[in-house]
């Protein structure tokens, strides 16, 4: 089962991505910080953000074909692209955002287009990420 969590940095994506780790067995977390370092993209450009959440979209379809839970936090801004993934395979998607200031907020990305369809909207303002990590199982039946 791939879990994909998107939205502007410091609403909660990595963080949120390791909780959930925590209540599933047999489990790969793929990051985005983590992703850019392993394959030296760091083109920030809209081609390499499509490189870089393709690559995360590959990794992680090849991972749950192998019978792997699969934890992604990356922002993934364009909703198309996301879309286009879903359309292709299985996916559990968490759009995580807050209005709460997180320091992370020079890291915006202008063009970031919020899910409008088939997705878990989660505002994290005022949740404890014991609260948070109780919706996403509820909200997938996940045990």
């Amino acid at each position: 089962m791939i879990f994909w969590f998107t939205g502007q940095p410091g609403s909660g994506k990595t963080t949120l991505g390791k909780a959930l780790i925590e209540e599933l067995d047999d489990v790969f977390h793929i990051d985005g910080d983590d992703l850019r370092s392993l394959s030296a993209n760091v083109d920030y450009s809209e081609q390499g953000r499509i490189t870089n959440i393709r690559t995360a979209q590959s990794i992680a379809m090849y991972l749950d074909n192998k019978g792997k839970n699969v934890v992604v936090s990356v922002i993934a801004p364009y909703k198309w692209l996301r879309e286009e993934f879903k359309d292709r395979h299985k996916v559990n998607e968490i759009y995580l955002h807050t209005s709460e200031i997180r320091g992370r907020e020079h890291y915006f990305v202008d063009d970031y287009e919020a899910p409008t369809e088939n997705f878990l909207d989660l505002d994290t303002t005022n949740l404890s990420i014991e609260e948070s990590l109780k919706i996403i199982l509820e909200y997938f039946n996940y045990d």
